[in-house]
């Protein structure tokens, strides 16, 4: 059954509110600024349903219109994203040992979570020794492509795994061969290392090893760390940062528990 079959027949589904929130998703750092056109096309809804749904929200302080008939997001949205990561206990216990390891091993370290075909940074910890990649909370990476999102597919119970993969598959069919194989070695890698590796295949010439955790309440996280391939080789990886990430994530885990 599709997911809008099964919306169909969930009594308890607004689809107003979906439609609504479909609208603020389509909003990137890409695509600050749209019209009701533009959203129209994106989420193929009708452009006056757009037009009601876009005056509501900048009536609710979640849009702002803008000259020309564009809007762009507005603080209201602010406060969620806010409120959701001032309320995750785990990135105080994270984040000590997230800056130890950035800064002894002069990379980027960060701690995500997946949304629909992406991983989203919670938390992102910049090394203090050195110039590296500079990511912020709220970067989105492609599951398929990043260290962080191979670790989360390596870590969710095979059959779940699947379904996600034959998402991918949909979206990316022309790709998918060689997607499902770059997967299957990532998930050769953690089954025998504990950790998944992404070489230049999300950015070119940038590398990252991830590991993943599971929370009792927030279930699988990803925590990763990277950086340009002439400052993170793969053998430095290997031989030192990923098995010290593998540490970090067990220590992390043993707090939790």
């Amino acid at each position: 059954m599709t997911a809008a079959g099964e919306q169909d027949k969930d009594r308890q589904f607004v689809t107003a509110l979906a439609r609504g929130l479909e609208l603020l998703r389509c909003f990137t750092p890409s695509e600050s600024t749209l019209s009701n056109l533009d959203l129209a096309r994106k989420s193929g809804l009708p452009r006056p349903t757009v037009s009601r749904l876009t005056h509501t929200l900048a009536r609710l302080g979640y849009l702002r219109p803008l000259s020309g008939g564009k809007y762009q997001l507005d603080v209201g949205v602010m406060a969620f994203g806010y409120s959701m990561i001032s309320n995750l206990p785990i990135r105080a216990i994270a984040q000590p040992l997230m800056v130890n390891l950035a800064n002894e091993v002069g990379a980027t370290v960060a701690m995500s979570a997946r949304d629909r075909l992406d991983m989203v940074y919670l938390d992102v910890i910049q090394s203090a020794l050195r110039s590296t990649i500079r990511r912020q909370t709220g970067t989105r990476l492609p599951i398929h492509q990043s260290s962080a999102g191979r670790a989360y597919l390596a870590a969710m119970p095979p059959q779940e795994a699947e379904v996600l993969m034959e998402h991918l598959r949909k979206a990316h069919p022309t790709e998918w061969p060689v997607i499902r194989k770059a997967l299957e070695r990532a998930f050769r890698d953690y089954a025998d290392y504990g950790y998944c590796l992404s070489l230049g295949e999300w950015q070119r010439k940038v590398n990252a090893v991830a590991v993943p955790l599971h929370h009792p309440q927030l279930g699988i996280l990803s925590f990763n760390c990277g950086g340009p391939e002439f400052q993170i080789s793969r053998e430095k990886l290997e031989d030192s940062i990923g098995p010290q990430l593998v540490q970090l994530v067990n220590d992390i885990q043993t707090q939790i528990s």
